[in-house]
């Protein structure tokens, strides 16, 4: 049973809810061990009817129940856990009272990933559930929405916390000033692919002094060979800034950049 469990932690909500309990009764009672359901990784969209996406989770969904609600559904999965959730990605159709649930039932959460659509329509509620996640460790942001309140709910609420995920964001004095008064104890630092500017960048650097990766690719608004940014950065083991620019010289070079915004 063990075995069984520590596998269908890994293989995804699709598959542990419509595939693997239905192969056998084994199966199937491993499948509703807790320690099934740390991880729960929703698809950023799971509404058949949603329009920019064909949700293959949502339409498989269908075939089970004539009506689909998005809260129920969320509120299920995380039930799931039995709180004992450590990893948390909602769907940007998340509900606000899902939301409150997922914040209430997960108070063993260590990283929560919150997609940019989510930010932009729950970003006043968001700062006032960081504080239900006393373990939180990681945060991966798809914007800056509430960005200063919601590093300021962490510095107030998250001892453990050390590593910022936010790549492909804007970078500006507020945001900076945000990370260095809240987070100046940060260990893991992501913004690929963001814009910020050199002064802000000199200002992360002097502010986290603690820090032990910095990646800083691919960014606008510094040149990676800068000799004052890399003399900044030469305490930091893993400093990373290959590719980066102080402009954008035309749209080509726009649409050339990889910047990859995923997560394993």
């Amino acid at each position: 049973m063990d075995c069984l469990v520590n596998v269908f932690r890994r293989v995804g909500m699709e598959s542990l809810l419509l595939d693997v309990p239905f192969v056998c009764k084994s199966w199937y009672k491993a499948s509703l061990d807790p320690k099934s359901w740390e991880r729960l990784i929703f698809p950023k969209y799971i509404k058949p009817d949603d329009i920019w996406d064909n949700s293959p989770l949502g339409e498989r969904l269908m075939e089970y129940q004539e009506s689909f609600s998005v809260t129920a559904f969320i509120k299920s999965v995380v039930a799931r856990s039995q709180r004992r959730a450590t990893l948390l990605r909602l769907p940007i159709c998340c509900t606000e009272e899902a939301l409150e649930y997922a914040a209430n039932e997960s108070p063993s959460l260590k990283v929560l990933h919150l997609h940019y659509h989510l930010l932009f329509k729950k970003s006043t509620i968001i700062p006032k559930l960081i504080s239900k996640w006393k373990n939180l460790e990681m945060l991966s942001l798809g914007s800056t929405h509430n960005m200063e309140e919601i590093l300021a709910q962490i510095s107030l609420h998250c001892n453990n916390f050390i590593m910022l995920f936010a790549p492909g964001i804007y970078v500006g004095k507020d945001e900076a000033t945000a990370i260095v008064t809240s987070l100046p104890n940060l260990k893991y630092l992501v913004l690929k692919g963001s814009t910020i500017e050199w002064e802000n960048l000199v200002m992360v650097l002097q502010g986290c002094k603690e820090l032990l990766r910095l990646d800083v690719r691919q960014c606008i608004g510094f040149e990676e060979d800068d000799a004052e940014i890399l003399a900044l950065a030469s305490h930091i083991p893993t400093f990373m800034c290959e590719g980066s620019i102080l402009y954008h010289y035309d749209d080509e070079l726009l649409s050339s950049r990889d910047v990859d915004f995923g997560l394993d």
